[in-house]
């Protein structure tokens, strides 16, 4: 039986927190110091992306041992366990929209299950879906208009809970839809297929999308600067189709994500197998553990916190004041999650879903 490979936790820690200092400065506020602003930019769409292949990972670890084995009675199981957890991300991620509308878990459960029709494809057929998935999404802004029931200003989607609304939202225009978010974990999905405690393989991962990263901030910013010529104006409405901004998630920004995660992946592998005894990496691989209940637990009792506190005040807090009580936040759970993996297992959440899902 393959060791746990404790990077693929450690990682997933890392983005949850990238996600919690996004979020937090998204709800509470981002007016301030400009290198604050920068420096907690710097997790736009790249750390939801990161969690969203990291699931991906997660899914075919769940599945390659039947898959190799061909054991048709064993990946029968758990086809039927990915559904109910499908299943079971959907509604959680539902039952708190009303108060967290940018929530990615009922995005989740539709990755998971274009993920589930593809568990038995060739490695190559899955790359070919992840390029497809990016490439549809341009071609349906041609015939759609991307900005329908946004208001951007306040963040909030019209028509949200009609038929129309929701599905226009869940798969072309929500804070991450289905196209072409799902490449996000069918590439996740390729990655944990491969030998990932062949260190030759995961450095060579590291250093290609290190310089795949490099590569496209190149392309972006040069073909804007080109295209521009150096109008403020077309270097705006550029930056919108040939940007890394995750909204909307055009090719540049999917292979940014995708590059980026891979980095992080592969980084958070190799150092954690380097270091596999320090107080730190085993800190972050118990709150990797946790991701689900943090993910949730940031938004119920990280900003119902401050909601108790000064309700009005939210949307007008300082970007410095996001970003430290996001860290304050994020340490908090490591804590917790370092004390709770004394006691039990697997963390709040994460039983329950075992509990209705396996």
């Amino acid at each position: 039986m393959n060791k746990r490979i404790i990077g693929i936790d450690v990682a997933r820690a890392l983005a949850v927190i990238g996600m919690i200092i996004v979020n937090f400065k998204v709800v509470f506020g981002a007016n301030g110091l400009s290198w604050v602003k920068s420096v907690a930019s710097i997790f736009d769409g790249k750390a939801a992306a990161t969690f969203v292949v990291l699931a991906g990972i997660g899914l075919a670890l769940m599945t390659n041992s039947a898959i190799q084995k061909n054991d048709q009675d064993k990946l029968k199981i758990v086809r039927i366990r990915i559904m109910k957890r499908a299943l079971f991300l959907f509604i959680v991620g539902i039952s708190y929209i009303t108060i967290w509308p940018a929530d990615i878990l009922h995005f989740y459960g539709v990755y998971m299950l274009f993920v589930m029709l593809l568990l038995n494809a060739k490695k190559s057929t899955i790359l070919a879906s992840v390029i497809t998935f990016i490439i549809v999404f341009p071609i349906l802004l041609i015939f759609w208009n991307y900005e329908t029931g946004w208001n951007f200003e306040t963040l909030n989607y019209e028509h949200f809970w009609s038929f129309n609304g929701f599905i226009r939202n869940l798969f072309f225009n929500g804070f991450h839809p289905v196209i072409p978010w799902t490449a996000f974990m069918l590439f996740g999905y390729w990655f944990g297929k491969q030998n990932l405690h062949d260190n030759k393989f995961v450095k060579k991962i590291f250093w290609i999308s290190l310089i795949c990263f490099i590569l496209i901030q190149l392309l972006s910013y040069t073909t804007i600067l080109l295209l521009s010529g150096g109008n403020q104006e077309s270097v705006n409405e550029l930056t919108q189709i040939l940007g890394t901004n995750p909204m909307p998630p055009l090719p540049m920004y999917m292979f940014t994500g995708i590059a980026v995660s891979s980095f992080i992946v592969s980084a958070c592998i190799l150092i954690s197998k380097r270091f596999e005894n320090s107080k730190l990496v085993d800190a972050l691989y118990k709150t990797g553990q946790l991701a689900l209940t943090f993910y949730v637990a940031h938004v119920i009792i990280g900003m119902g916190i401050i909601e108790v506190i000064n309700s009005n005040k939210i949307g007008n807090y300082s970007i410095e004041f996001s970003v430290i009580y996001a860290i304050a936040f994020s340490f908090l759970c490591i804590l917790f999650a370092i004390y709770w993996r004394k006691h039990f297992k697997s963390g709040p959440l994460e039983w329950v879903m075992r509990k209705v899902t396996d």
